[in-house]
Formats: C-alpha cells, sequence, structure tokens
C-alpha cells in the first residue's frame, strides 16, 4: 500500500497544499519525541485555562498523522528518519491544539459541505481523476492507519478553518506595493559571469601517504562514527509474487464485466460509469484514459503505458493471491499458544514451506536479496520475546510472515574489520587539508599579482591553474551545469553577489575543498520579462508575506497559550536545571 500512497502522494498534496497546511517552530524544546499515550492518564495541561481533554489530545492527534500523510505519502513512524524530517509527535499536536483554540476563539466555522467537497477533490486526486467510493479509501488507506472517517472528516473541517485564520492573521503580509515588488524583483533576477578557481579534495589523494601509526590514531579518536548500528535477523516465509502471476493471469482472463473488477478491487467502485467495460482490454484503455497520458510520461508509446498498466493489474492481482495465502497461514499461526517464534518454524514444517533467515539489517536499510520497503523494517524492529510474530506484509516481491530470530545490540566494529573504509577516510581528511592549504596560498598569488597590475586570467595562466567559466546565474538560480560537482551553489550565490565585477573573493574552504570566485560581468534585468511576469511574481511575494506574517502571530499566541503545557514544563525545568549547573 505504501508503494501506491507514495504513486499519489503529488496528486493527493495538490488538493491538500490549496488549504495552506502552516508550520511553525515553538520556543520550547522538544524533549519528548513521541506523544503521550492515550491508554494511560497524562497531564496534558491547559490552554487559556481550560483543562485539555484526553479526547482533544487524541483528536489533533491524528489529524496531525493525518497532515503527515498528506505531505511525505506515508504515515509517520517512531524512527530517526522521521525526526530527521522535523516531525515530532508532541509538538505537532500542541501545536494543532493552539490552531484550534484560535479558531474557536475567533469563532471560525466551515460548513459540512465544503468539507465534503474538499473529500471528493482528494478522493478523485487519489484515483487520479475516477470517482471512487469513500468505503474503498477508508479501507485501504485510512483503516491500516487507524484513522476513522470521523477523524477524516474533522481533519478536512479544520484544514479549512485554519485557511481562513491565515488569511485573517496574514492580512498585514499582502501589504506589498508594485515597486517594492520591482525592487525584489532586480534583486533576485540580475544575473552574472564568473570564472572560477576550484581545489577538490580529490585531485590531491595522490599526494598522500598515511603510516601505520597514524591511521590507529585516527580510528581511536573518531571509533564512534564507524558504530555498526542496532541491528535484527528475522526468519521469515515469502509467499513469492512470481508464484502467484499465473493464477494472476487465469483471474484477469476470466473477467468478463466491470462488476468483477469492481468486486477484486482493480478498479473504482463507480459500475454506472463502467458499465460497458466488457473485457480487460476495454478496462485497460479505459484506465489509461482516466489517469491521462501524461501518467505516465516516460513511457514511449501509449501502447507502452497501456502495458505498464497490465503489469499493474497483474502484480495486484498477484500480490492478492498471494496475500490470501499468507492470512490462511497467520491465521493458525497466531492461534498457537503459548506464542514463540519457534512456532513459525514448527508449523512451516507441518505445510511443507521453507523458513529462511535474513541477514543482520538496521532500521534504515532493508535486508540484503530482499525487495521489501519501511512496512517490514518497521515491523520487524517491532519484534520482542513477548511478541515475535509479524504479519503478513505485502512487499515487492511477495508477502511475508516474520518472526524474530536475532537483536544485535550497536557495537565498535575492530580496525581491522574496517581498514579499507577508515584508510579512505583518512587520506580525504588530509587530502582536503592540502587542498585548502593550496587554495589560500593561490589566494595570496592572487592579490599579490593584481597589486602589480597583473590581470586574474592572466596570473593564472602563469599558475597553470584551470578556470571553470559559468553560465549567467541569478540569485533564484537552481542549477548550474559544470559548476556544482565542485562548488556548493548558495556558497557560490553568497560570495559572487557581493563583488563587483572585476573584484576576486576570499579563498571559501566547502566540504570538498574549496574556491575562488571572479565575478566577470553584472547582466541588466529584462525590464520587458519584468514587467511581464510583475503580476504573478507580486501574488507570490504576497502569500509568502502572508504566511510569514501569520507564522508570526501564530508563534507569539503559542507561546502564550501553551505555558501551561508539558512542553512548557520541562523547557523550564531544563532551565532551571542548566542555571544550577552553572
Amino acid at each position: 500500500m505504501i508503494g501506491t500512497i507514495r504513486k499519489h502522494q503529488k496528486w493527493l498534496w495538490l488538493v491538500i497544499v490549496t488549504l495552506t497546511i502552516i508550520s511553525f517552530v515553538l520556543y520550547f524544546s522538544p524533549y519528548s519525541r513521541r506523544a503521550p499515550e492515550l491508554g494511560s492518564e497524562p497531564e496534558l495541561g491547559s490552554i487559556a485555562g481550560k483543562r485539555i481533554t484526553r479526547e482533544q489530545f487524541h483528536h489533533a492527534l491524528k489529524e496531525v498523522q493525518l497532515r503527515y500523510f498528506f505531505t511525505h505519502g506515508e504515515w509517520p513512524a517512531r524512527d530517526r528518519a522521521t525526526e530527521q524530517l522535523g516531525y515530532n509527535e508532541e509538538r505537532e499536536t500542541y501545536n494543532r491544539l493552539v490552531l484550534l483554540h484560535q479558531v474557536r476563539q475567533l469563532g471560525i466555522n466551515v460548513s459540512s459541505e465544503a468539507a465534503a467537497r474538499v473529500a471528493r477533490e482528494v478522493l478523485q486526486a487519489y484515483k487520479r481523476g475516477a470517482a471512487p467510493s469513500f468505503a474503498a479509501f477508508e479501507r485501504e488507506v485510512l483503516h491500516p492507519a487507524g484513522i476513522t472517517r470521523e477523524d477524516f472528516q474533522r481533519f478536512l473541517q479544520n484544514e479549512l478553518a485554519i485557511q481562513q485564520l491565515a488569511n485573517l492573521a496574514g492580512v498585514p503580509g499582502a501589504l506589498i506595493t508594485p515597486d517594492e515588488a520591482r525592487a525584489i524583483y532586480r534583486h533576485e533576477n540580475e544575473e552574472l559571469t564568473a570564472a572560477l578557481v576550484v581545489f577538490p579534495a580529490t585531485n590531491y589523494l595522490d599526494r598522500v601517504e598515511v603510516k601505520p601509526e597514524q591511521l590507529a590514531q585516527y580510528y581511536s579518536n573518531n571509533a564512534a562514527r564507524y558504530e555498526i548500528p542496532e541491528r535484527v535477523q528475522v526468519r521469515y516465509l515469502r509467499w513469492d509474487l512470481t508464484n502467484f502471476l499465473a493464477e494472476a493471469d487465469q483471474e484477469l482472463a476470466s473477467l468478463t464485466n466491470a462488476a468483477a473488477l469492481v468486486r477484486f478491487g482493480l478498479i473504482p467502485d463507480a459500475p454506472q460509469a463502467t458499465a460497458r467495460f466488457t473485457n480487460l482490454e476495454v478496462v485497460v484503455e479505459a484506465l489509461y484514459q482516466q489517469r491521462g497520458t501524461n501518467y505516465y510520461s516516460d513511457a514511449a508509446s501509449p501502447q507502452e503505458a497501456k502495458n505498464r498498466i497490465r503489469q499493474e493489474l497483474r502484480r495486484a492481482a498477484g500480490l492478492r493471491a498471494a496475500r490470501k495465502k499468507a492470512i490462511e497461514f497467520a491465521n493458525v499461526l497466531f492461534d498457537i499458544e503459548p506464542v514463540r517464534a519457534d512456532n513459525l518454524n514448527r508449523l512451516a514444517a507441518e505445510s511443507n514451506l521453507t523458513v529462511r533467515v535474513t541477514a543482520p539489517f538496521d532500521r534504515y536499510n532493508p535486508p540484503a536479496g530482499l525487495d521489501v520497503g519501511q512496512a517490514f523494517i518497521t515491523a520487524a524492529f517491532e519484534l520482542t520475546e513477548e511478541d515475535p510474530l509479524k504479519g503478513p506484509i505485502v512487499a515487492e516481491d511477495g508477502v511475508y510472515v516474520i518472526a524474530l530470530h536475532k537483536k544485535l545490540p550497536p557495537e565498535i566494529p575492530a580496525l581491522e574489520t574496517v581498514r579499507e573504509q577508515v584508510l579512505s577516510d583518512l587520506k580525504y581528511q588530509q587530502a582536503l587539508a592540502l587542498a585548502q592549504r593550496q587554495g589560500a596560498e593561490f589566494h595570496r598569488t592572487l592579490t599579490n599579482g593584481i597589486a602589480q597590475g597583473k590581470s586574474f586570467s592572466t596570473i593564472c595562466r602563469e599558475a597553470g591553474v584551470k578556470l571553470l567559466f559559468t553560465q549567467p546565474f541569478s540569485r533564484r538560480t537552481r542549477a548550474l551545469a559544470g559548476v556544482e560537482d565542485f562548488v556548493p551553489l548558495a556558497l557560490l550565490k553568497d560570495a559572487a553577489f557581493k563583488l563587483a565585477p572585476g573584484q576576486i573573493s576570499e579563498f571559501i574552504p566547502t566540504p570538498t575543498g574549496g574556491f575562488i570566485v571572479h565575478v566577470q560581468n553584472r547582466l541588466p534585468v529584462d525590464e520587458k520579462r519584468m514587467e511581464a511576469e510583475l503580476p504573478q511574481f507580486i501574488a507570490l511575494l504576497r502569500r509568502s508575506a502572508q504566511e510569514e506574517a501569520f507564522n508570526a502571530w501564530l508563534r507569539a499566541q503559542a507561546e502564550k497559550t501553551l505555558r501551561n503545557t508539558p512542553l512548557a514544563w520541562r523547557t523550564r525545568r531544563a532551565e532551571s536545571n542548566d542555571s544550577h549547573a552553572r
């Protein structure tokens, strides 16, 4: 299902993004990385003197999870990868409560009809323009994540209310005049050309020699960098997709009308629109027309796109057949008492099935040799001695039932086992230092030569240094061919736009070496183009300024509103502890 969600992610978000989802960061430290467990009776604090109830917190939490789904195309996981995206479930839930409090304070109401309209747009986007029933969306998307129909409807109503709140609070940001917009346009679109001297560390690797004692000392100082993270091994049974494709072919060949496809979940539940379908080829054609010719933009021809649709239907039917077999096995497995990982081996032997064991794998990489995704990895790391069985888990190559085999704690490997990697890292570090020394020395050569009246190009030619010339670029440029392999574009723009034509920058170190930039020309903005693009540019500026104004207003509200919540309590405790420590 995750693969399906990701495929539709962009289309879903294009609908939801019209609601102006606002994000902001509070001044409170996120010491807790997860929301309070709803099965307990936590102290959730209060907002504006009113106690936050478990129901209110639970509802806000579900809305936060839905918002994450529409942003990222998958449900949030409590792991490091999710945290690296800036997602903190407790903080986001309290943020949501602040938004909803402000909505109530201002008396903003959204009709159920408006929410229903957006729900229809979401469903149509999810099925690429088709008209699926809400029941299918509920079954495929919401229920697996523990989200109810009521959660979804409440989420949409509240998002529309937040849109109105953002429009009200962001009014000051709309006050941008055309003259102000022209000045900003010129600033962002002025172009320049430049010549670069680059000093990549890779050019100096062959000059580096590492002695054994240097290697040992480097590893001793940096051993934590080579720590092998927590890993797990699982036993698994796989109902391989390839073993069910023949059955899938038979099933698809037997389909003679739309009702059959609807029953098998291969097309939306819309009999009135599909009653004319009489065979699979007509269904493929209809799906192709529903999705549009741009759905498979990389397909060489319409026929290739239709072949992909056939393969999708075939895979879906095959995985469904495999899952059916896996469920039959799992129903028996999970009824065996007492619950043990060895039950998988015993029942598999009785069923004439072969259990295999994965190689060790961590939370961020799937086990070698298996075409599985995050759902498999998450399930594997949730296994414990008390809860050692999971499944069925649908993956790219089949359907799995898994059992805990072994958990491996983090460990620091012996130097000999990672010698090549450590040696490579040390050599690169020394090459980087050498490249940056060379860059600094050449900058002194440049400044001395220019003081003597020599040109930039003459000094470079005499030193045997190659120049890298750029295409014209502006502050809005997002990519610069031939340059970004050596220089981060943001660093180049920051350095170059501080210079007048003919000036050179300091030597600027980078993680891969360093560079010096010489600005050749500044190019005037095309006035006709500016005037043509100005209306759209003003609209973008005003929208961005509105969001900034809204976020500034909301941060101030949140700082006051959340003073009596666990977020603020922990911050005050931490500040008090720091004060005592000093």
